[in-house]
Order: C-alpha cells, then sequence, then structure tokens
C-alpha cells in the first residue's frame, strides 16, 4: 500500500496504531506501541527516503516513532490528550500537525455544540500556536479536523470559510476522504465515496488548503494539478 502511494505522488505516509473514527475504543500506550513500532520500523526498511507521519496523541509515542526515524507527528487532539506532548514536540523538533477535536474519539460526536464555530477554531489555534510559538516552536500545520465533534452543518461551514485560517499564516491540512459528513448527504456509503472525496478535496484547495489527507492518492493528485493550473 505504501508502495502504491508513492507511485501515485504521495509526498509523505500517515500511519497510525489508534482508530479515532467516532466511537472508538480506547486503546492502552503499551497496545498502541506494540502496533505501530513494528510498522514504522518496516517501512522505513522498505523506504528509507520517504517522510513518515505519525497519527498520534501520545507523547511516548511520538517520542519512539522519530526516534526510529519519522519525521512528523500528527495529533488529532493538539496536545490535549497528553500533557507532555508539546514539551516532547519541542525536543523533538520535528513538524507537528495540530487538529482541533471537540471532546475524544469516544465522545465527540455525542451532540457537538458551537456558538460559532470557525470563531471557536480560530480561537482555539490562536492559543495553540502561541503556546508554542513562545516555547520558540515554529513547525506547525494546522487541521480544522472535520468530523472531529463537528455537526454536517459545521464541517461544511468550515469547508466553505478554510481561508479565514489563513490569517495564522500556516499550512492548512484537511482531512475528509471518504468520511460520513460525504456519504451522508449523498446517501452512499465510505467505499462509495470517492467522487465525493474529490469534491471536497477540490473544494478545499481552493479555499486555501495546502495539504490533503487521503486514502486515494492519484484522484487527489488530480486536483492539485487541476487547480494548480487554474490558479
Amino acid at each position: 500500500q505504501v508502495e502504491k502511494m508513492l507511485k501515485e505522488g504521495a509526498t509523505f505516509i500517515d500511519v497510525g496504531a489508534y482508530s479515532s473514527r467516532p466511537g472508538a475504543m480506547h486503546v492502552s500506550e503499551e497496545e498502541e506501541l506494540k502496533r505501530i513500532a513494528p510498522i514504522v520500523e518496516l517501512i522505513l526498511k522498505n523506504f528509507p527516503e520517504i517522510y513518515l507521519s505519525i497519527d498520534t496523541f501520545r507523547s511516548k509515542i511520538a517520542e519512539e516513532c522519530v526516534n526510529s526515524g519519522a519525521a512528523i507527528i500528527n495529533d488529532i487532539s493538539a496536545g490535549k490528550l497528553d500533557k507532555n506532548m508539546i514539551p516532547a514536540i519541542g525536543k523533538l523538533s520535528v513538524p507537528y500537525i495540530m487538529m482541533h477535536m471537540k471532546g475524544n474519539p469516544l465522545t465527540m460526536q455525542n451532540k457537538p455544540n458551537y456558538n460559532n464555530v470557525m470563531s471557536e477554531l480560530k480561537e482555539f489555534f490562536n492559543t495553540k500556536i502561541k503556546n508554542l510559538n513562545n516555547k520558540g516552536f515554529n513547525k506547525i500545520i494546522i487541521d480544522p479536523g472535520f468530523g472531529f465533534g463537528k455537526t454536517i452543518d459545521n464541517n461544511y461551514t468550515i469547508l466553505k470559510n478554510l481561508i479565514q485560517f489563513k490569517e495564522f499564516n500556516l499550512p492548512i491540512l484537511i482531512g475528509a476522504s471518504r468520511k460520513s459528513m460525504i456519504y451522508n448527504i449523498l446517501n452512499k456509503k465510505a467505499e462509495t465515496s470517492l467522487n465525493g472525496t474529490s469534491i471536497i478535496n477540490t473544494i478545499g484547495l481552493l479555499n486555501g488548503a495546502n495539504i490533503l489527507r487521503v486514502h486515494d492518492v492519484e484522484e487527489a493528485m488530480e486536483c492539485i494539478k487541476i487547480t494548480n493550473t487554474l490558479k
């Protein structure tokens, strides 16, 4: 799968050992490390030149994986679920993807509510970015977190107004690939939501997204090539 994604144009490969889908059950730190460590070793052994991103909210996992050769940390909680993550990131000095999430994977879709979703997300990122900058760290990528404590309306409000996050002068990552925000409004399933995913990716790119986190690399690269040509 890694070989296929790289051939299709993936810039980096993102792997995780703790499912963050809505309602996902808890996985112990020991189990997460047991799952991820051999995969990191295997991928980097076969593809030593790639940029490997680790999807984890735990500082110990981040440290172990970066010490084994991983290049990026992708944290769904932006440091909220492990108080040691931000200090660890400062020491590791690798790019840090911080995502907005309300609650945790088990509870996040339990009637999420916002007074103003864009205002709350911008305030969240502003606080987090200042905290990191004050520690001398600026290798930050922001992810609004489609589907992580968001209603369908919240997701599309964020997508429509994505350009507002440009005020932070940081790369914006979006991950909408085959999510319920697509298949629920199309009355489809995740496995038949590739076309809808391409539409969302295209809108995201036109509205300021810099990075797409996807399952289907070839189709995402087509979105990028066409929107780059348009620009």
